[in-house]
């Protein structure tokens, strides 16, 4: 679905660094000859202790790597590991070769189930796309164009979507991640859940509002709170706590499950806001 990219890269001749011939040569002969490769293993992945300073073998693999000519298969301690795409996949999808239309088509289709209702700006953020990219295939995708209450702008929802209005769902009560993709976009997080996200970890101290790694509160479906955790031996501490006055059961739930993966047996709370809250907080926890 990305060979429309793959094609720009190619027709544009470079994407950060000027390539050579020789280099991607050397590099396909001994993928060919040799099997799969981390870049360690074709040469090294830099000429100096900066780490943009790449080598002629990172440059030229990079580069393979960007217009489909290598892939990446795995990881080993971080590291890329290159192979040819006829040894790592499937003979189907090496035969798919989508013009750019029908890649943006299907780019756009996947993005719009996947986010279930969007505008054109989340729809083209999904896969990092242009606007005017998504806005001329967007018609010729199996999305509905909707008006959502409360929205400034058009939207468009998936028919699978639409057809789950009004019915109840299953909810998970958990801690996310600040990077969770549920709460990524900041701005979509804002419109659809009415809920303010922002890592804080880069804010002043004195300036941090919910703390360094405030964790949001999914429950019932709703964002409903938030926590900044630590840990003190093996207690799980709830450095601050902040949630909905009906989701203060929930919280407890979250941080007992939290606690358990990192393997405490007991939570212990510092700030709670609102304060009024922290009695049944520390009740809900025992």
């Amino acid at each position: 679905m990305f060979a429309f990219r793959r094609r720009h890269f190619r027709a544009r001749g470079q994407r950060w660094h000027k390539v050579g011939a020789e280099g991607t040569d050397r590099v396909l002969e001994a993928l060919r000859a040799d099997g799969p490769m981390t870049v360690s293993e074709l040469g090294g992945a830099r000429r100096s202790a900066q780490w943009w300073d790449w080598s002629e073998g990172k440059v030229a693999v990079e580069w393979l790597l960007d217009i489909g000519e290598v892939v990446c298969t795995e990881r080993r301690a971080w590291k890329r590991v290159y192979d040819l795409p006829e040894r790592a996949l499937p003979a189907d999808v090496l035969a798919d070769d989508p013009d750019d239309e029908a890649c943006l088509r299907r780019l756009v289709g996947q993005a719009g189930r996947a986010l279930g209702v969007a505008t054109l700006g989340d729809l083209a953020d999904y896969h990092r796309l242009r606007q005017d990219q998504v806005r001329a295939v967007v018609g010729d995708t199996e999305l509905v164009a909707v008006e959502v209450e409360g929205w400034g702008s058009r939207a468009w929802a998936h028919p699978a979507a639409l057809e789950g209005l009004g019915a109840r769902g299953r909810h998970r009560t958990t801690l996310l991640s600040p990077f969770d993709s549920l709460v990524w976009d900041r701005a979509r997080t804002l419109r659809v859940f009415d809920f303010q996200h922002r890592l804080e970890a880069y804010v002043p101290a004195p300036k941090r509002v919910h703390g360094y790694f405030a964790m949001p509160l999914l429950a019932g479906g709703r964002l409903r709170g938030r926590v900044d955790p630590g840990r003190d031996g093996s207690t799980l501490i709830a450095k601050r706590v902040s949630c909905e006055p009906e989701a203060v059961d929930a919280m407890a739930q979250a941080l007992r499950e939290a606690a358990e993966w990192v393997g405490c047996d007991a939570v212990a709370l510092d700030v709670v806001d609102p304060p009024e809250l922290t009695a049944r907080l520390h009740r809900a926890l025992a």
